[in-house]
């Protein structure tokens, strides 16, 4: 099996493939749901990306998790990647030429396709547990971070490296970066573009425990029994009185909003682009 460096991150896994259009006879991305009992588990599913995240699996997330959220005999619910080498490598970034290649399309996007998986993860009524091993970065820290929590093994790495691509973050996907981890955390992950170690993220605030690889699983799952073993309506307020106290911003303009966007009219996004398609180091030109 041929691999490659994933060009934001820098490595990947042994014997991870990180593109599969050489192998057709892979599953297409998809969001895996299954139940044992009183605990669900959400699997993001993208044999052969690092579990990079379609505009497919953005709709059907929210979709699922919609569902599970309206499920009374639900407890619980694991988010985790599928197989044992990613959570998730951010967006699918193939896709942006088609998906999202312009100021209208970014809107549609973002605050459509991911702010409303994000939306569905973050409201969910049921306690949520992110498990996580490998790469957990761009769209899947934003996913991990609607998480109530986060057991991470320690081959877990997190970051948003956007800047090397040009684009900036969209409101709706900073809102709960600031909100787990307080604004010089948050600046620094997104001034920086670096990705960190499960270590430096659990000092940073980012993770609630992290274990041995090989515990992880075992970890993040008897952690939502825990949950579940509690009484599932005190879950539900808990994470209702939470969600209440937290401080929330000014509401934005529409003008504010649209200005999210206009990194679509510039050269750096361009360049940025291009050069990870490319598997190139981008050459930014500030305009």
């Amino acid at each position: 099996m041929s691999t490659r460096l994933h060009p934001l991150l820098g490595w990947r896994p042994p014997g991870v493939a990180t593109y599969n259009t050489a192998f057709p006879d892979m599953p297409l991305p998809s969001i895996d749901v299954t139940r044992d009992g009183d605990i669900a588990t959400v699997a993001l599913n993208n044999s052969g990306k690092l579990n990079a995240i379609t505009v497919a699996m953005w709709r059907e997330l929210a979709r699922a998790m919609r569902e599970l959220s309206a499920d009374d005999g639900l407890r619980c619910i694991v988010l985790r990647g599928a197989g044992d080498e990613a959570f998730a490598a951010g967006a699918d970034i193939a896709e942006f030429a088609s998906a999202r290649d312009n100021f209208a399309q970014g809107k549609i996007y973002h605050l459509e396709y991911v702010v409303g998986a994000l939306d569905a993860v973050g409201e969910c009524r049921h306690p949520t547990v992110a498990l996580i091993k490998g790469p957990c970065v761009g769209g899947g820290l934003e996913i991990a971070c609607q998480c109530d929590l986060r057991i991470s093994g320690s081959s877990g790495r997190f970051g948003v490296p956007i800047n090397r691509l040009g684009f900036a973050i969209a409101y709706g996907e900073l809102a709960g970066l600031l909100a787990l981890a307080g604004r010089a955390v948050a600046a620094e992950i997104l001034l920086e573009g670096r990705v960190w170690n499960a270590d430096e993220a659990m000092a940073k605030g980012l993770l609630s425990r992290v274990v041995p690889d090989h515990a992880a699983e075992a970890e993040a799952y008897a952690t939502a029994r825990r949950i579940s073993d509690g009484a599932p309506l005190v879950a539900r307020w808990h994470k209702q009185y939470i969600r209440r106290l937290m401080p929330h911003g000014a509401p934005l303009t529409q003008a504010e909003i649209d200005a999210n966007f206009d990194y679509f009219e510039t050269a750096d996004y361009r360049i940025g682009y291009e050069a990870f398609i490319n598997k190139k180091k981008p050459k930014f030109e500030g305009r």
